[in-house]
């Protein structure tokens, strides 16, 4: 269940990084879900890197408003990473998709804008939420910020995104509409979702500019999946 959360990601905002990331002088960006497991890097490569939990949050997460706290960060040298569900976010730039008529809980604002000032556009571009920083977990202090490289995983499925918002301090497990269409969750943020099953890995002091860059997202997230593999 998601609630709504402008405000408490605009207070996140300001405790991760600027809400703005410089632009980098490159070709207009593609945007659009591209990973479905391929690459030289699979799920069950990553899955086998985060089989134990070192725990970083001091407690932990609820997914859902009103259910338990079961959910902890984890952490390794170069990652951190947690296992939830996924609520589907339409947050952002209004679209066909994403809109106050199609999501009663849509705000047309994230923590995160792109290199134009424009707020991400989550019908195209893969991005997770974090819960803005708090006690219990406080991401900066991580190496996560807004434009993080993630690798989100479901059912043999890799999809690599960014940080792009921030929400509740109390729940966690949410993403983008394009990230759920990317790996294979119906993607309706009414009914769209998944209850349990899905990882995310956000590679450690990793940045992504221009944030809406999705071709180089899946460049370095692929990079930095294969040096997280392979370390020991």
């Amino acid at each position: 269940m998601r609630v709504q959360s402008l405000t408490l990601a605009m207070a996140g905002a300001a405790l991760l990084a600027p809400t703005t990331l410089p632009a980098a002088a490159a070709a207009p960006p593609r945007q659009g879900p591209v990973g479905r497991g391929e690459g030289s890097v699979t799920a069950a490569d990553l899955l086998d890197r985060v089989r134990t939990c070192a725990q970083v949050s001091r407690g932990r997460y609820r997914t859902d408003d009103g259910t338990r706290r079961k959910v902890a960060v984890c952490a390794t040298r170069k990652a951190v990473f947690w296992k939830a569900d996924l609520d589907v976010d339409c947050d952002g730039r209004p679209t066909a998709r994403c809109n106050r008529r199609t999501d009663p809980l849509f705000s047309a604002a994230t923590a995160f804008q792109q290199s134009d000032g424009r707020h991400l556009n989550a019908e195209t571009l893969p991005y997770i939420v974090i819960p803005a920083a708090s006690r219990v977990w406080n991401p900066r202090a991580q190496g996560v910020r807004g434009g993080s490289v993630v690798a989100v995983v479901y059912r043999g499925r890799v999809q690599y995104a960014v940080v792009g918002d921030t929400g509740p301090r109390e729940l966690i497990g949410e993403a983008s509409y394009a990230t759920a269409r990317g790996l294979g969750i119906k993607a309706d943020p009414r009914s769209g979702g998944a209850d349990s099953g899905v990882t995310y890995i956000v590679f450690k002091d990793s940045r992504i500019s221009p944030i809406e860059d999705h071709r180089t997202a899946v460049a370095e997230g692929e990079r930095l999946a294969r040096r997280f593999v392979g370390a020991k």
